[in-house]
């Protein structure tokens, strides 16, 4: 079974784009945070922060005493889609990449002459060569190669920072025997408890166990995926579509007030409805979620269905309404998110026979042209005002902004 898998993950990105960004970061503890607040947490953590015990998730005033020292930045994902760019087009040039799995995650198909252990560490080095050149020493990647994409992402976790790490099938499975089942992409916290209901704790205990049993623990076909991607197999991988649009934003303090987190939602409303049009997609559902820190319900969720639409009017009175359903309208949020669900192509509706639906089609894309041209915000509706500034482009898992179109520049 040949190496046939080369995969990039670039080391604590978001702070490695601040320290490039900023000489007198480097060497130094750094934590991007969302927003300059003690009560937000880290959304990123440099390597010299970890080794105190920061990381993603950490609260500024955990990190705080666990680094007296460490310097927070507030995020700016512009910079981060824009390094981003430049990196594919550097890794490109030595090698053709053939999947973009979020902001930091790259995988490609080493060609048939690289496939000796040989050439494909020496390309490995170029393109870390070719990074150090182009960009600079702050900005690093760990690199993976194995027999399938699976195990070459696996790689890359067990050498950081800027490591390169190369699994063969005669290295299986001992070489994985030192991981935990976390460690593995696929097994999250729920199908970690899933795993320990039947009796398997460890990866020694994973690799043990027949494909029928990982067939019934997963549900299905994927259980059955997951026993031969752990011993280099290649794998069908079904094409991934998007399932839902949406935004979330937690509540600087002084937008912590039902009056602007209604603004702050419908901004985020406005911004999932562009999106949706941008990729000619409808929606037939709305999500949003009101979370609160003080005292009683903690979260407000509700949801409501329609017929399939990309019309930003609709989504707002159906914002509307699911906002004046929630109880204790007195109640100070402190976080708030909108997805827009049940989503189908354009090419996969049966139109409307009777309304305005050609009318409001013709509006929503005249103002997303305007607002193209003229500048994001040129136009938009009005519950949104005192919040256009708010919420700005956030950067999500798996999901790699387009700056066209979400960039608040």
């Amino acid at each position: 079974m040949a190496l046939k898998w080369l995969f990039l993950d670039f080391n604590a990105y978001f702070a490695s784009v601040e320290q490039h960004r900023n000489p007198a970061l480097r060497g130094r503890p750094v934590g991007v945070v969302p927003m300059m607040a003690d009560t937000t947490c880290c959304i990123a953590a440099s390597y010299e922060a970890k080794k105190f015990g920061v990381k993603t998730g950490t609260l500024v005033a955990e990190a705080r005493r666990l680094c007296p020292h460490i310097t927070f930045v507030e995020a700016r994902h512009e910079h981060y889609v824009r390094y981003h760019h430049r990196l594919v087009q550097i890794i490109e040039d030595c090698l053709h990449v053939d999947g973009v799995h979020s902001i930091d995650e790259m995988s490609c198909e080493l060609p048939v002459n690289y496939r000796e252990e040989s050439a494909a560490r020496a390309l490995a080095l170029r393109i870390k060569q070719r990074i150090r050149e182009r960009v600079g020493e702050a900005i690093k990647c760990s690199i993976g190669i194995a027999p399938n994409r699976f195990l070459a992402k696996t790689a890359t976790d067990m050498q950081k920072p800027d490591g390169l790490v190369v699994i063969h099938e005669h290295d299986l499975p001992h070489c994985l025997l030192g991981l935990e089942l976390r460690d593995l992409c696929g097994i999250g916290p729920n199908m970690e408890l899933r795993l320990h209901r039947h009796g398997i704790r460890t990866v020694r205990e994973l690799l043990s166990a027949p494909r029928e049993t990982l067939r019934a623990i997963w549900g299905g076909i994927e259980g059955e995926r997951f026993f031969d991607r752990l011993r280099g197999r290649e794998v069908y991988e079904p094409p991934t579509r998007r399932t839902t649009v949406g935004h979330s934003h937690v509540l600087a303090p002084q937008e912590r007030n039902p009056a602007r987190a209604f603004a702050v939602l419908s901004r985020l409303t406005q911004k999932a409805a562009v999106r949706l049009r941008h990729m000619g997609c409808y929606a037939a559902a709305m999500h949003i979620s009101v979370k609160y820190r003080e005292g009683g319900r903690s979260r407000y969720a509700q949801e409501m269905r329609f017929d399939p639409t990309q019309d930003t009017l609709l989504f707002l009175r159906v914002l509307r309404e699911l906002w004046e359903r929630r109880p204790c309208k007195a109640r100070n949020p402190f976080a708030v998110s909108v997805t827009l669900f049940h989503i189908t192509q354009f090419t996969e509706r049966t139109p409307c026979l009777f309304g305005k639906e050609q009318n409001l089609h013709a509006l929503n894309h005249a103002i997303d042209e305007l607002n193209r041209r003229f500048g994001k915000d040129t136009i938009y509706f009005g519950g949104a005002l005192g919040a256009m500034r708010s919420a700005p482009m956030r950067i999500a898992f798996h999901h790699v902004p387009d700056l066209e179109i979400e960039s608040d520049d």
